[in-house]
């Protein structure tokens, strides 16, 4: 329960980047012992979520440039090759069933940036993007690769990432274009497809994002 709360909230924003986390006063908060606290936070920081450095004690972890950039190059390795044999192996039905996920998100997208999504949807949205990319890799019949998506966490830093940089823009039929491709019979284009999909707008999210770590780090302890 205290892994999953915290978890929602470093990821909803709500305790920002860099935050402070005293086992005390979040067991204090939680009504619970320290141990439970500490398993917490410990699997937090597996995830890269958190970090206990000296003289500085746990905080959510604030990410170097060269580690955002260094997550979306692993990312888009992984997913280019996701795409294609998501083309070459998804069953019909798989097909069928990420187009609708996409379809989904493109008007859940479209809604966000309009500011017409509550702080409770726009975590259920991010939670739904996480859950289409992810289910992707599912229907390539290949589970190392969902395996190494998983344990790189690229998905959930990639949120992270996006929550920080308060990062909700996205063209019209974003991920159904995305879909279209995917769900077509030429491989090589899906995963071109999928490289387009995940550097769009990249550059300016970084930019967003960088100037928040300096900041951030700037900032004394």
């Amino acid at each position: 329960m205290v892994y999953k709360n915290i978890r929602m909230r470093i990821l909803s924003g709500e305790i920002p980047l860099g935050s402070p986390l005293s086992r005390r006063q979040v067991a204090a908060e939680y009504g619970v012992s320290i141990v439970p606290v500490g398993e917490a936070l410990q699997r937090l920081q597996t995830e890269e979520l958190v970090e206990s450095r000296p003289r500085v004690g746990t905080r959510v972890r604030i990410p170097t440039t060269a580690d955002v950039r260094g997550h979306y190059t692993v990312r888009e390795a992984l997913e280019t090759h996701s795409a294609r044999l998501f083309a070459e192996k998804a069953s019909p039905a798989e097909r069928t069933e990420i187009l609708g996920l996409a379809g989904w998100l493109d008007k859940g997208y479209g809604r966000a940036a309009k500011g017409k999504l509550n702080a409770e949807e726009v975590f259920e949205l991010h939670q739904r993007h996480m859950r289409f990319h992810m289910r992707i890799a599912e229907c390539t019949g290949c589970p190392a690769l969902g395996q190494a998506m998983e344990r790189n966490h690229v998905l959930t830093l990639n949120w992270l990432y996006d929550t920080a940089a308060e990062w909700l823009d996205s063209p019209a039929r974003f991920h159904t274009s995305l879909a279209e491709a995917l769900t077509g019979t030429d491989a090589a284009a899906a995963s071109e497809a999928m490289r387009r999909h995940l550097t769009f707008g990249r550059e300016e999210l970084l930019e967003k994002l960088e100037a928040r770590l300096r900041r951030l780090e700037a900032m004394p302890a």
